[in-house]
C-alpha cells in the first residue's frame, strides 16, 4: 500500500563540519531502533538496592569490601537505541523507583572489559549463558569518585580527599548489534530513556545518568531505522 519504501532508512544526524584541518570529523555512533531487540524475563537476582536499607548500612558493607579488597571499582554500560527519532539510553530500574545503568563491581584482579562482559552477561542474558565476548565494549567514558564511605561521587578526586578514594565508577560505551535479546531479572526493569528526559535531572536520576548525555555530546547519532520491525 502506499509508496515503496527502502528495507533501510538511515537518519544521519551528523552536525555540519566546518573547517579543513585533521580532527574536525565528529564521531558517529550507529544506534538501532528499539523494536530491533527482544525483551523477555528470568527469575529474580539479588540487587544492592535490596541490601542496602539504609545509608548507613551500605556505608558498613562497602568499608567492609574496602578493608577486604581495597578500592572498589564499578563499571557501568552506556548503551543506546532509537525511540520516535531520538537518542534513548538503557537503565536499570529497581523497585519501580531507583535508576542504574547495567554493570557492577569487579571482581579482585579482573579487567574493566573482562567485568563489565561477565556482568551484562549476568543480569541481561538468559541465566547468564551466552559468549561474553558478544558485547562489545568501546571508550570509557568517563570516571566518577567516592572519597569516602558516605560521601556522594564526584567526576574528579575531591581536593578534601587526604586518604585513597574508596570507590570508582567507570562509565563504558557498550555499542549494541542490529538486534540481540535482553533477558531480565523479574525485580528489575530495562527502560528506554530519552536523553533530553536525563539531561541535568540529577533528582530522578542522580549525578551519573544525569551526566550522560553531556559525556555523549561529541558524538553524532546515525539512527538506522529497520522498516518492518514493530
Amino acid at each position: 500500500m502506499g509508496e515503496e519504501v527502502p528495507c533501510y532508512r538511515v537518519h544521519d544526524h551528523r552536525h555540519p563540519i566546518s573547517g579543513d584541518g585533521e580532527g574536525d570529523s565528529d564521531p558517529v555512533l550507529d544506534i538501532y531502533q528499539l523494536s530491533c531487540y527482544y525483551f523477555g524475563s528470568k527469575d529474580a537476582m539479588a540487587t544492592v538496592a535490596a541490601r542496602d536499607e539504609t545509608p548507613a548500612g551500605r556505608a558498613e558493607r562497602m568499608r567492609i569490601n574496602y578493608e577486604a579488597n581495597g578500592l572498589r571499582t564499578c563499571v557501568e554500560a552506556v548503551m543506546m537505541v532509537e525511540l520516535f527519532k531520538h537518542p534513548h539510553l538503557l537503565l536499570l530500574q529497581v523497585r519501580n523507583s531507583s535508576f542504574k545503568l547495567p554493570g557492577g563491581r569487579l571482581r579482585p584482579g579482573e579487567s574493566d572489559i573482562e567485568g563489565l562482559r561477565r556482568k551484562l552477561t549476568s543480569k541481561l542474558s538468559a541465566d547468564g549463558a551466552g559468549d561474553e565476548s558478544e558485547w562489545k565494549v568501546g571508550e570509557c567514558l568517563g570516571m566518577w569518585w567516592r572519597a569516602d564511605f558516605e560521601s556522594m561521587l564526584y567526576p574528579y578526586v575531591p581536593p578534601n580527599c587526604t586518604k585513597s578514594p574508596k570507590e570508582c565508577v567507570k562509565l563504558f560505551l557498550v555499542m549494541l548489534p542490529s538486534s540481540r535479546k535482553f533477558i531480565v531479572p523479574k525485580n528489575l526493569k530495562l527502560l528506554a530513556v530519552p536523553l533530553c528526559q536525563l539531561h541535568e535531572n540529577h533528582k530522578t536520576y542522580g549525578p551519573i545518568i544525569a551526566g550522560v548525555p553531556q559525556l555523549l555530546s561529541k558524538f553524532s547519532f546515525n539512527m538506522i531505522i529497520i522498516c518492518g520491525i514493530s
